[in-house]
């Protein structure tokens, strides 16, 4: 399935944008854009779809998207069905947050935490619980009150608790962006290896010609991953292999013995046991949570090639351009 590219028009004069989601339900809208996006949803009780990444939700929900990743929520049915569910989104591009870091180190928090949101991050409810005390500034009125706010919250949730969702190779193949990909905040030696391991997962691969290929040792480049990736070497081939096998199940209707080949498999037995393990449900069952979903959607939501009201501004019909910052209801 590929995803609707989305527009986020942050306005020339701000540096983020703050929207104000209200509505009877969240319908199932796979999208990505380049900004990250750090979303809370209150009030909500679903499916969230971040990259290969299928979880249930409930309220309290507050996760971080990386650029170009991706995602959607789904719901039908609000915890408090006399009130709408509620999504406070924040967009912001990632290039000034760094620049920021660079030059100001009491924000150097900023870039570890962009950097272990590389694969989308789900916070722990207390975190929820923090951002709900910043509302009142988050939704006003005046910009610089919301960037203060902005900043307070993402260097709060620089040290908080959160659980990576997507696996390495979860992106999109036309968003221009993998984490796979060498991205300049690793050192080159792991990002050579990075690169070698996106061109190559569907083959067998060797600690021993990893590391030949970095010009590391064994040792040395075991440690490189667990500091800079929080994960053995195996671990990560395995993430990336699986990952490509839910893009595959999601967008084509290859059979599964040959999705398992094509992901680095030797054999479909191995790949069902590291699948149901990796995502708790079989290759089967994973397919039918995006193939089930977007035919139960397609029933009352626009298809998203033709832009879904929510991504394309759309109100009765009318399209209208997006507020440039601030709050917003709908």
């Amino acid at each position: 399935m590929k995803a609707t590219y989305e527009h986020v028009e942050i306005g020339a004069s701000c540096s983020v944008r703050v929207y104000h989601r209200r509505l009877p339900r969240i319908p199932f809208e796979w999208h990505h854009h380049p900004e990250y996006e750090l979303t809370l949803t209150l009030n909500s009780q679903g499916k969230r779809f971040i990259g290969d990444s299928v979880t249930v939700y409930g309220d309290d929900d507050l996760v971080l998207v990386p650029p170009n990743l991706p995602h959607t929520w789904a719901s039908n049915r609000s915890i408090d069905s006399s009130a709408a569910q509620v999504a406070i989104v924040v967009w912001f591009d990632g290039a000034w947050v760094r620049r920021l870091a660079d030059v100001c180190p009491e924000y150097s928090g900023l870039c570890n935490l962009l950097r272990r949101a590389a694969c989308g991050l789900a916070f722990e409810p207390g975190a929820a619980a923090h951002l709900r005390g910043e509302l009142d500034r988050l939704l006003s009125a005046n910009p610089r009150e919301r960037l203060k706010a902005v900043l307070d919250v993402l260097d709060w949730l620089a040290e908080a608790p959160a659980t990576p969702l997507a696996s390495p190779s979860a992106f999109d193949a036309n968003s221009g962006a993998h984490t796979g990909t060498p991205s300049g905040y690793q050192p080159d030696q792991l990002n050579r290896v990075l690169a070698l391991i996106d061109t190559q997962f569907a083959h067998p691969l060797r600690l021993a010609t990893l590391a030949k290929a970095s010009g590391l040792s064994e040792r040395s480049l075991t440690r490189h991953f667990t500091q800079h990736l929080g994960e053995s070497v195996g671990r990560y081939i395995a993430r990336v292999r699986i990952g490509h096998a839910c893009r595959l199940l999601t967008a084509t209707g290859l059979p599964v013995s040959v999705i398992a080949a094509r992901s680095g498999f030797a054999n479909v037995a191995n790949f069902n046991r590291q699948f149901r393990r990796s995502k708790a449900m079989t290759p089967a069952e994973y397919r039918q949570q995006f193939t089930g979903t977007r035919q139960a959607e397609d029933e009352s939501v626009p298809a998203l090639t033709e832009r879904s009201p929510s991504l394309a501004g759309k109100r009765g019909g009318a399209k209208r351009k997006t507020a440039p910052a601030g709050r917003r209801t709908g």
